[in-house]
Parts: C-alpha cells; sequence; structure tokens
C-alpha cells in the first residue's frame, strides 16, 4: 500500500468531511510533486470519495431501514393513534432533514383536508389549516393520489394558489414542500409532508422514503379503524347480553315478588311485610308513608318518578291511603316498575281488610266521643276504661278539631225540575262527602289513639297532642292529611288544649263549640282548606276563644316590641301608641313625644324590624292597636311590683 492510499484510508476510517480529501493533493503539489505522482494522488481522491459516498448511502439506509423497522414495531403494538401518527412525522423529518413534517387526513364530511400531526411547524395559522380538494399542493395530491414535489411552492403555477393557503404557508415561511398520498386500496384518506424553509431539490429517493411513511401512517390508521369497530362490536355484543341477563333477571324477581306476595295475603301480613318483601326483591329500600310525596296529580294504578325515587299510590274507590316509595333507583325495569304497583294494589287490598276489621273499633270510638259530648255527666271512671280498651292516653291534653270538606258549589239550571235534579244530586254528593270524610277521620284518629265521629254535617275529632305541639300545628296537620286523603280541600277549626278529657268530661262540649266557631270564620274569612285555632286568627281568635287568653293575644301580637322595651329601656311601645294616635304621622307623632323626627323614623324602623315589615297594614295595624289598648290596660290594673 502506497503513502497516499495509507492517507485517503485514514480519512476514510475517521469520517473526515469532503473538503479534508482535497488537502493531500495541494500539499503534494506544494512540495513540488511531478504530474505524474499528482493524477495518481488525484484518482486515489476520486476513489476515496467514491467510497465515502457509498458508505454514506448505506448508513443512510440502514437509518431508514431502522426507523421503517420502529415504525412498524410502533403498529403492532398499536395503543394510542396519535402517537403513532406523531412517531411517524418526526422520523419523516428528521430522516429527509427538513425544518417541518406535517400529516393532514381527508375530512369526507366538509370535502377538505385537516391538519392532523404537526412536528416543527412554529404557525397556530398554518396548523389549523383547512385545504379543500385540489386546492394547493396538498389538496392536488388528495385528489388525485400522487406525489407532488415543489423547490418554491409560492413561485410554483402547477397549483391552485388561494389565500387562505397562501397566507398560512408564509406564516410558516415554507419554500420547498413534498407531499405523499395516504392510500388505503384505490382510496386516498390523507397527506404526508416534509417542507423546509429554503429552496431545495428533493431526490427520488427521499419522495420514495416519505412514501415508505406515509403507507405505515395508512396501515396505522385503517388498523386504529378496524380496533375501534372491533371494540364497538364488542361492546355492543356485551350490552347485549347484559340486556338478556338483566330480563332474565327481572322475570325471575317478578315471578318471586308474585309468589311472596299471594303468601302475605294469605297469612294476613302487613304493610311492612309487604314493603320488607319488594325491597328485598328489587334490591332497593321501599317504604310505605301515608302521605303521597309531591304536588301533581297521581295517574291511576302507575307509578311515577320523583327525582331519585319511584312512587307508586296506594288508593281505593277515589281515596288515598298514602303510597309506596322505592328510594334511590332513577333507573328502573318496566317489568320491577310493574311490580312497584302490583304491591301497591296489594297493599291498598291490605289496608281495606285492616279497614273491614277495625270499623267496628272506629264505631266504639264514634259511640265513646258522642258521650263525651252529649253526656258530659257520665262515670269518669267508666270513661277512662272503655279508653284504656281503644289504648287511648286519658291523661295527656287533648284538642277537639272540627273538620268539614269546602269544595266550590255548582249553580243549578233554570227550570223547576233542573233545580230538583241539582239538589238531589248535590244531597248525594255531600252525603257522600261526609261519609268519606268520617272514614278517613276515623283511619287518623285510630292511628293517632284519638277519638272521631260525624257530627254536624262534618266530623268531630279528639287528638291528643305530641310533645311540643300547639292545637294550631295539629289543626294544620290534620287539614293536610285529610285533604291529602280525600283530595279535597277539608276546613279544620281546633279548640284550645284540653287537659286530660276524660278526667273532665264536661270540658270537651264546650271545646267543641270554640273548634266549631273557628271553622265557621276560617269560611268566612276565605281560608278554605286550612286548618287553624283561635290563636292564629289574632282579635278574631280572641273572641272566638272560650279562655280570652288576653295576655297570649299581646304577647304574640306586640311581645317582641315589649320584650325589647325591657331589655334595652326604649320606649318603643309609647312611640307605635303615639304614631297610630297621630294618624300614623311622624310629624305629629315627634311633636306628642317632644323627640326629634329622625328619632321617630329610628324607632319605626326598629319596630318594623321586630314586628315585621307589614305591621302597619290595616289588619294588622288594628291588631296592634288593640294589644295597644289591652297591654295599656293590662299594666294599669297590675299592682306595682316592689324592690
Amino acid at each position: 500500500m502506497t503513502h497516499e492510499q495509507a492517507v485517503y484510508l485514514e480519512l476514510l476510517a475517521r469520517g473526515a468531511a469532503t473538503e479534508a480529501y482535497d488537502r493531500p493533493v495541494l500539499l503534494a503539489r506544494a512540495s513540488g510533486a511531478g504530474p505524474a505522482e499528482l493524477a495518481e494522488l488525484e484518482q486515489a481522491k476520486q476513489l476515496a470519495l467514491r467510497v465515502r459516498a457509498d458508505l454514506e448511502g448505506r448508513r443512510r439506509r440502514e437509518a431508514e431501514l431502522s426507523a421503517l423497522f420502529e415504525t412498524a414495531h410502533d403498529l403492532a403494538g398499536l395503543r394510542d393513534l396519535d402517537d403513532v401518527l406523531r412517531a411517524i412525522v418526526q422520523r419523516a423529518r428528521s430522516l429527509l432533514g427538513t425544518e417541518v413534517a406535517y400529516l393532514s387526513l381527508n375530512d369526507p364530511a366538509a370535502g377538505d383536508t385537516y391538519m392532523r400531526v404537526t412536528e416543527g411547524s412554529v404557525s397556530a395559522k398554518f396548523q389549523q389549516l383547512r385545504l379543500g380538494m385540489g386546492e394547493g399542493l396538498g389538496g392536488l395530491v388528495a385528489q388525485t393520489a400522487r406525489p407532488y414535489v415543489t423547490d418554491d411552492y409560492m413561485k410554483d403555477s402547477r397549483f391552485q394558489h388561494t389565500r387562505t393557503i397562501d397566507t398560512a404557508v408564509g406564516d410558516e415561511g415554507l419554500t420547498a414542500i413534498l407531499g405523499v398520498p395516504l392510500t388505503l386500496g384505490s382510496q386516498v384518506i390523507g397527506v404526508l409532508f416534509a417542507a423546509d424553509r429554503r429552496a431545495r431539490v428533493f431526490e427520488r429517493e427521499q419522495v420514495a422514503l416519505l412514501g415508505s411513511f406515509a403507507a405505515h401512517a395508512a396501515v396505522a390508521i385503517d388498523t386504529a379503524h378496524l380496533l375501534a369497530e372491533t371494540r364497538t362490536a364488542l361492546a355492543e355484543l356485551e350490552r347485549a347480553n347484559d340486556i338478556i341477563r338483566e330480563h332474565s333477571g327481572v322475570i325471575e324477581r317478578a315471578s318471586e315478588v308474585h309468589d311472596r306476595l299471594t303468601e302475605l295475603v294469605l297469612r294476613g301480613g302487613g304493610v311492612t311485610d309487604v314493603a320488607a318483601a319488594v325491597s328485598e326483591v328489587l334490591g332497593g329500600a321501599v317504604e310505605f308513608v301515608a302521605e303521597r310525596p309531591g304536588t301533581g296529580p297521581a295517574p291511576d294504578g302507575h307509578a311515577v318518578r320523583d327525582g331519585d325515587d319511584w312512587i307508586a299510590e296506594v288508593s281505593a274507590g277515589g281515596e288515598s291511603f298514602g303510597a309506596l316509595v322505592l328510594r334511590d333507583r332513577p333507573g328502573l325495569d318496566p317489568v320491577d316498575l310493574r311490580t312497584l304497583e302490583r304491591a301497591a294494589l296489594v297493599t291498598s287490598l291490605l289496608l281495606l281488610a285492616r279497614r273491614s276489621a277495625g270499623e267496628a273499633e272506629q264505631r266504639v270510638r264514634g259511640e265513646l266521643l258522642d258521650d263525651l259530648l252529649d253526656a258530659p255527666d257520665r262515670d269518669p271512671r267508666l270513661l277512662r276504661d272503655r279508653a284504656a280498651r281503644l289504648r287511648t292516653d286519658a291523661d295527656a291534653p287533648h284538642v277537639v278539631l272540627a273538620a268539614r270538606i269546602d269544595r266550590a258549589g255548582t249553580g243549578g239550571a233554570p227550570g223547576g225540575g233542573a233545580d230538583e235534579n241539582g239538589r238531589a244530586e248535590d244531597g248525594a254528593r255531600a252525603s257522600a262527602d261526609r261519609q268519606r270524610l268520617r272514614s278517613a277521620a276515623s283511619h287518623l284518629a285510630a292511628t293517632r289513639h284519638g277519638l272521631a265521629s260525624a257530627r254536624d254535617g262534618g266530623t268531630v275529632l279528639l287528638l291528643p297532642l305530641g310533645p311540643g305541639e300547639s292545637a294550631a300545628e295539629l289543626a294544620r296537620q290534620t287539614a293536610r292529611h285529610l285533604g291529602g286523603a280525600l283530595r279535597e280541600p277539608v276546613t279544620v277549626g281546633a279548640s284550645a288544649p284540653v287537659p286530660a278529657p276524660l278526667a273532665h268530661p264536661d270540658r270537651v262540649a264546650p271545646a267543641y263549640q270554640e273548634a266549631r266557631r273557628c271553622l265557621e270564620a276560617l269560611r268566612l274569612l276565605h281560608r278554605q282548606g286550612q286548618g287553624a285555632a283561635a290563636e292564629d286568627l289574632g282579635f278574631l281568635g280572641l273572641l272566638l276563644a272560650d279562655t280570652r287568653d288576653i295576655e297570649g293575644f299581646v304577647e304574640r301580637t306586640i311581645g317582641q316590641v315589649v320584650a325589647y322595651d325591657t331589655r334595652r329601656g326604649t320606649d318603643l311601645v309609647r312611640t307605635m301608641d303615639a304614631y297610630f294616635a297621630s294618624g300614623m304621622s311622624p310629624a305629629r307623632t315627634k311633636d306628642d313625644l317632644h323627640v326629634h323626627v329622625n328619632t321617630v323614623a329610628q324607632r319605626i324602623e326598629r319596630i318594623g324590624r321586630l314586628l315585621g315589615q307589614d305591621w302597619q297594614s290595616p289588619s294588622r295595624a288594628l291588631e296592634i292597636q288593640l294589644a295597644l289598648r289591652l297591654h295599656a290596660l293590662s299594666a294599669a290594673v297590675s299592682p306595682p311590683s316592689g324592690n
């Protein structure tokens, strides 16, 4: 091996740049080498350069094959399509040595193509670009399914330039662009691009390499679509299998609940047993409530949804006994829904049977209340014995309540025959209403361990007071309960509490008269369908009540102002009195009190916060003035307190 050959072999081994191969020739020429030696060196240089180019080509092909192999490996373990496409674009940019690479996909619905992946792009406008079919280089590739290349896109007249595309390309600063189609069979699904921000020529090998990457990208997209379709088909099969399995389970549950409900009816089970059986079969909490939740009408025989709950009304003959409520089951199978409705029907049958068995007890309860009202001189010991058999607490305070259905009347048509027919119909309806009201009141009395009886065209009840419960609260609860059960407005008047009525039967009849007066007052005040006691009716209640609770009336009406004066040493009561005496004029009030008008305004504002902003309304003002007079009278007749 000659010295010159050894020099070039060393350059090849070091992977020296092309310029380094000129140095041995230049050194030989400078040292005075002859023409033959220079020619031999030049021949060795050219041979070394060919070897170098061949080695670089092999290394490039090795890198390309390695990239294609890695891409195929990515496809074999395809997990996320975007990750695979991004890797393909990154490798294409790296191997082709371009500044930018990107991939667009066709949108058949819109009839254009859109950017899916970009690498090296810095322009948001370019990354959001959409190309119509045939527009620009990419649109032409997508339309013709052929690769296109340009070394200067803006000056190339082969392409259909649009302002949108040219603006985006200019914003990105691209000059040379190569685009190859992504094809599945004969269908083009997108375009893979490589681009530079300077003019350059893409070689045939580079076009082929980018085409190989495009083929891999097309396979990746097709594989992802197939996987998605397979997953969708599997999910649909699983859903169908779940539906079949669930439907089979529902039918089994329906059969089971039918057998259990039949057994309950035969052995005389109760409402709680029905709710427990349905809860176990439906796999949810079912409970019976005495008042049907919600305010809307309930469709006959059908359960309705209320939020996450299902409500099946328990009713018979137009009378509601309550409802079965299935809690926290927003999604309910139709068969399970029918099961809940059947359970409600069975519950109504059981309640009707219980009612039939309890009607005798109700008659006894009514007879006892009638004796308390009509024969108060009966022996209290006998009355207490009868009450004990009915599980009535003889020593608890009770309230007498008078109840009546208040339906709006209808006028009759002209003519005597029509009037008689109308009166007959009204009489029949009133009789039916009284019977329904008596039945519902008797049921309520039995559940609360009280008494009920029909009287004076309505119903009278004697119910015990619960802990902390007032007569007014009990009247309102009774009106709501009876009105809900009958689906009619029921007005209820209540007496003041009667302590131990069975020990003092002479107190029951006066209490009933007070309850009736409250009932009539409610009707005159157009408050049908409500419940109230004398304490709810202001000064009118003071007149109606047997007890004449003047102190209670004053306390309820102006008690907060009196208490405020006592605590703070203020003069709000006298200010109210002067304010009303002056015709509610702040100017005249300040003259009477000898204070500034602003002081009067501040006191009036404070009174409004204590009594409510409507304290100057006519009805409230009348009650407040009466309470002020009674308070002044009470203070005048009360003995002064000593220290």
